[in-house]
């Protein structure tokens, strides 16, 4: 069977390389078989084959945090999923075209699910209603400030948040993005800057926003602390600027404001397996509703992994890129 390797780290599409290992097998007990549909190209992919992520296995290994597919066997004592149905994998390593994991790192998704919808229901959905729910209690009205708006984790969040009756301040770097966003549900959007926190406090009339979602690091994590009322929770999910996060101290000793992580791993690990397959039925019926979505540029082959890697690192696109390891999707 086909699989990506890395052997070295760099640069990713000259670090990447698809060769020939042996099948998975069958499972044994407890273990569950698919074939990998379709996953997705993640910035933590990015990061895992440059070196820059916090794990960093034995050399060679196979990158890949998400991605769907579809059980040809299951192992004794396997009862939540039966050969045929689709699936999410909760482990890792899955640029492959075929997996052989533990079944309770499989979770069921509905059958009429869109299979390139489905490759993302990992990570990003789960990462936006989490981090709307585990730190502070929200009510209808309130409000939520976020960076990173436009990217599949901030556009998932506007909905997320509008189901809820939540309001969102979404900061994005380009103004024509307004629209879009606005279409979704966004409430307000405004263009980052060093002024944010005062136009922040203009357009909304100096309401009290207290929760701050941040992926930028650096510098704009101050900006967006600056932004919510005191004693509010900032969390900090992601460093784009690759710096880690900047806050004066007068924030956390005079205003109060809290700054924390985000990591969805953590986030699970605080869950039993039938709540983590609750979470993931919710969010795949609403994918399969149409209220859940995020936008695909290109679907590659994975013997064109390079190529879609490549792809993946330009600006401009619209939509993520999507590996189908068995054949189209």
């Amino acid at each position: 069977m086909k699989q990506v390797q890395i052997d070295r780290y760099g640069t990713p599409w000259e670090v990447a390389r698809c060769v020939e290992v042996p099948d998975v097998g069958a499972p044994g007990p407890g273990e569950v078989v698919f074939d990998v549909l379709a996953f997705p190209i993640n910035p933590a992919d990015m990061w895992f084959c440059r070196g820059s992520y916090r794990l960093k296995p034995p050399l060679p290994a196979t990158p890949g945090a998400e991605c769907v597919g579809r059980v040809i066997a299951v192992g004794d004592g396997v009862g939540h999923v039966r050969k045929g149905d689709l699936v999410i994998n909760l482990q890792r390593e899955n640029w492959a075209q075929r997996r052989r994991v533990p079944a309770d790192d499989a979770i069921p998704l509905p059958p009429d699910i869109d299979l390139r919808q489905a490759a993302m229901v990992r990570i990003n959905p789960p990462t936006a209603q989490l981090m709307l729910s585990d730190f502070v209690d929200l009510k209808p009205g309130d409000w939520v400030i976020q960076n990173v708006a436009n990217s599949a984790v901030g556009r998932l969040l506007i909905v997320l948040a509008r189901q809820r009756g939540l309001r969102t301040v979404n900061v994005v770097r380009r103004p024509e993005l307004a629209d879009d966003l606005k279409a979704l549900g966004a409430d307000l959007v405004i263009v980052d800057g060093d002024d944010l926190a005062a136009r922040v406090a203009a357009v909304t009339g100096d309401v009290a926003i207290k929760l701050g979602v941040e992926a930028i690091g650096g510098t704009a994590t101050g900006r967006l602390v600056d932004c919510v009322a005191n004693d509010a929770t900032v969390v900090h999910y992601g460093s784009m600027s690759g710096e880690d996060p900047k806050v004066g101290r007068s924030a956390f000793i005079y205003r109060g404001v809290r700054l924390t992580g985000f990591m969805l791993g953590r986030g699970l690990a605080r869950r039993s397996a039938p709540e983590i397959r609750a979470i993931y039925a919710d969010l795949a019926a609403q994918v399969v509703a149409g209220r859940l979505g995020a936008p695909v540029d290109t679907v590659y082959p994975i013997d064109k992994i390079r190529e879609a890697l490549a792809h993946a690192d330009k600006g401009g696109r619209n939509g993520k890129i999507l590996v189908a390891p068995n054949g189209a999707v």
